[in-house]
């Protein structure tokens, strides 16, 4: 095997994971993370993306990809990186979903898609909408759609634009993975954290901006007993849940992720 030089390059330039970190650049460029050799040209590509991990680029752009609910997806610079907390929101929306006539689903700040796109492939006789203000995070979603043949309706709007929320179509479902970063969280980012859009990242300066506005503007595209489900921040479940309640909102339930950390909010539309 040849990683031990490149995970020591990476560990000497304080890179969590390093191990990890090239193995997944090995398969990429191999096919295998436990290639026994490299050719000159495998090698250099190898050598430039340690480079750029050591720069701070996330890996997950180094690649191109990354796995989101059992599917692969393209990222890149200007997209939000899929996190496996999120699985726990598609899950909550899918659970929902059972033994229910669901026929309409918004995502709101869809991003990479893969919330839309998890919940498409598992429920294939719903239509699903998606909604973002980022052309490049959209080029991304619509890439993955195609690649994965998921037929996704994608808007290029701001979700806080109360004009585009009059005129939505109504919904069963509204999810959404909103920016929720605060302030001070923003100045705390890790280095490779900063490298992705801060659009997707900030969520004012208690990070409740979003939640407030959205719960307010696409309450009423929501049908009569329909689902609002959010990603929070793991401070933000009380806070998350007062603005549903004062937008009366009923059965608001706080989930935890795998960490036990307050990670999804889902409340009733009454």
């Amino acid at each position: 095997m040849v990683n031990a030089e490149f995970v020591r390059m990476l560990e000497d330039s304080g890179i969590p994971d390093a191990d990890f970190d090239v193995k997944c650049m090995m398969e990429q460029i191999t096919g295998s993370r436990f290639a026994s050799s490299l050719n000159p040209e495998q090698k250099q590509q190898l050598l430039d993306m340690i480079q750029q991990r050591i720069n701070g680029e996330p890996l997950q752009y180094i690649l191109g990809e990354w796995e989101f609910y059992g599917l692969k997806l393209f990222v890149g610079n200007g997209v939000l990186i899929p996190r496996p907390e999120t699985e726990l929101l598609v899950d909550i929306v899918l659970d929902w979903c059972r033994n229910r006539k669901i026929h309409h689903i918004i995502d709101l700040c869809t991003g990479s898609g893969c919330i839309a796109l998890a919940l498409k492939k598992h429920l294939p006789d719903i239509k699903v909408s998606a909604v973002d203000i980022s052309r490049e995070a959209l080029s991304y979603a619509r890439k993955n759609a195609e690649y994965h043949h998921l037929a996704i309706d994608f808007y290029h709007a701001d979700v806080l634009d109360r004009n585009f929320a009059e005129q939505a179509q109504n919904a069963d479902i509204i999810v959404s993975n909103p920016p929720y970063l605060t302030s001070a969280e923003m100045q705390e980012l890790q280095t490779e954290v900063r490298h992705e859009p801060a659009l997707a990242l900030f969520g004012g300066g208690d990070g409740l901006d979003y939640y407030q506005t959205v719960t307010n503007l696409w309450k009423s595209v929501l049908h009569s007993g329909g689902m609002l489900a959010y990603e929070i921040g793991w401070k933000q479940g009380i806070s998350v849940s007062k603005i549903l309640k004062s937008n009366h909102f009923g059965d608001i339930q706080v989930f935890q992720d795998y960490e036990h950390r307050d990670r999804v909010v889902t409340g009733k539309n009454f």
